[in-house]
């Protein structure tokens, strides 16, 4: 059974995130957002102006005080030791605002908003240094750990790209629909139903492996070789879209949420071992030593049909609700799921220990 954190909201809480010290913040729609304590108890709130949904928050990594959060085309950074005023605005993006990251240095804070633009600011200079695009909305953007150069972002282009900040366009790009029509499934022509729209990005801590979330209910997991990337494995635990991805600290758990109010634990580390040795290193040296025309065609990016891997989840939590956002935090010793969903509370269910 859950255990619900009320009080902090009078509407639909949309993002959450909880920093070193273990309190978590929770971003509402209409501007509303509060801080909570381990025992779930409001330590703060604030009514943010505009009354623009809150749709990310984020703790700075290097001090556990400073919060991040995005409401409308705003970013407002806020002290959570005395939650007022905001201590400084960015007016980054044009259009809403829906997912915020920033690297491990703290130097570069990026957003990614409906217009499919993602923008990158230089934290010290107060500078927007680069202008990243999707052709439709961007609907998550990470920055990889242990490169703080380096991000992977999706969209409802279906589009998956790898990014390096010096440089304006993406280092690889994949389309998760058209990798769908090349294999010979019988779901393939479900995907005209129900196209693979990119909602979630996680990167594992080792920084080279991530997982995608998607509207056709499919989990994908990339890795990083180089200036590119290639499809590790894919599998089905949701009945609708995936609209949540988070890797644990520990090397390859995975946290998915879904339109089907399901939240799943997945352990991929067997997976992604055996995966290492599949025939798409010897494709991805072949496309290397293609000519740069042909390698730019992404149609090549075939994947060997072990991919389909047979994972099952080692947790289902039948939580109900369509989930918007799903964090983990370590409360009073134990790990904790917190679920946010259409409601106005915080769930929070036990995780088991690795």
């Amino acid at each position: 059974m859950a255990v619900k954190w009320t009080g902090g909201h009078s509407s639909s809480i949309l993002c959450l995130n909880v920093n070193t010290e273990g309190l978590v913040a929770s971003g509402a729609e209409g501007g509303e957002l509060t801080l909570w304590d381990g025992d779930g108890v409001p330590a703060g709130r604030l009514q943010l102006p505009e009354a623009d949904d809150v749709t990310s928050v984020l703790f700075s990594p290097l001090y556990p005080s400073r919060l991040y959060t995005s409401h409308g085309e705003t970013v407002s950074v806020l002290d959570a030791r005395s939650l007022k005023e905001p201590v400084e605005c960015f007016h980054m993006n044009e259009e809403e605002i829906n997912c915020l990251s920033m690297n491990e240095t703290e130097s570069f804070l990026a957003a990614a908003d409906d217009s499919g633009a993602i923008k990158v600011m230089d934290l010290e200079n107060k500078k927007v240094s680069r202008s990243l695009r999707h052709s439709n909305i961007c609907s998550s953007v990470v920055f990889r750990p242990q490169r703080p150069q380096s991000i992977v972002s999706c969209g409802l282009d279906m589009q998956v790209m790898l990014w390096n900040l010096q440089k304006a366009r993406p280092l690889w790009t994949t389309n998760l629909q058209e990798c769908e029509s090349e294999d010979e499934s019988p779901q393939t022509a479900g995907q005209f139903f129900n196209p693979p729209l990119a909602h979630s990005l996680s990167v594992a801590s080792c920084g080279n492996i991530f997982g995608c979330g998607a509207q056709d209910g499919k989990v994908r997991i990339f890795r990083v070789t180089g200036v590119k990337f290639e499809r590790e494995l894919e599998f089905e635990g949701h009945s609708l879209g995936v609209s949540q991805v988070l890797f644990l600290p520990e090397a390859y758990w995975l946290l998915t949420g879904g339109n089907d109010g399901r939240v799943l634990l997945w352990d991929v580390s067997s997976e992604v071992g055996k995966q290492q040795k599949s025939p798409a290193k010897s494709l991805q040296r072949r496309k290397a030593q293609a000519p740069a025309s042909t390698r730019k065609d992404r149609k090549l990016d075939k994947v060997p049909s072990n991919r389909h891997a047979r994972v099952s989840p080692k947790l289902t939590i039948e939580h109900g609700e369509k989930v918007n956002w799903i964090s983990c935090a370590e409360i009073k010793g134990s790990r904790r799921v917190l679920v946010a969903d259409q409601s106005n509370s915080v769930s929070v269910y036990p995780l088991p220990e690795p």
